[in-house]
């Protein structure tokens, strides 16, 4: 139902690690050209899109249009609504003190 509401995927998924530990969030393969990516994150959090709205309108590298789930993206955060539940991460950062976060995206191939 989710899924069909944002046209596709458009979700934060809580992972499964202590809360500013670093550690993997996700890894993805692409299995015809041995491509893959690892992110590495002390964020709680990742919201995985997948590019439900766009048209192809947008061109990028080699002429190339951006096309309706022709690609994805993993965003490191804080669940969305923290403000407002006690019972999350909590995103209120106080005067004077300082917020750090650290992710990581490591390219390699496989084949």
């Amino acid at each position: 139902q989710q899924i069909q509401y944002g046209a596709g995927y458009d979700h934060n998924y809580v992972l499964d690690k202590k809360y500013g530990e670093f550690g993997k969030v996700a890894d993805v393969t692409e299995s015809t050209t041995g491509r893959r990516m690892e992110v590495l994150s002390t964020e709680p959090g990742v919201q995985f899109y997948s590019g439900n709205f766009l048209d192809g309108k947008l061109v990028g590298k080699s002429g190339k249009a951006y096309v309706r789930r022709g690609g994805l993206c993993l965003e490191t955060q804080h669940y969305p609504d923290s403000p407002n539940k006690p019972e999350f991460p909590s995103t209120i950062l106080p005067k004077a003190k300082v917020y750090r976060s650290k992710t990581e995206f490591r390219f390699s191939t496989f084949n």
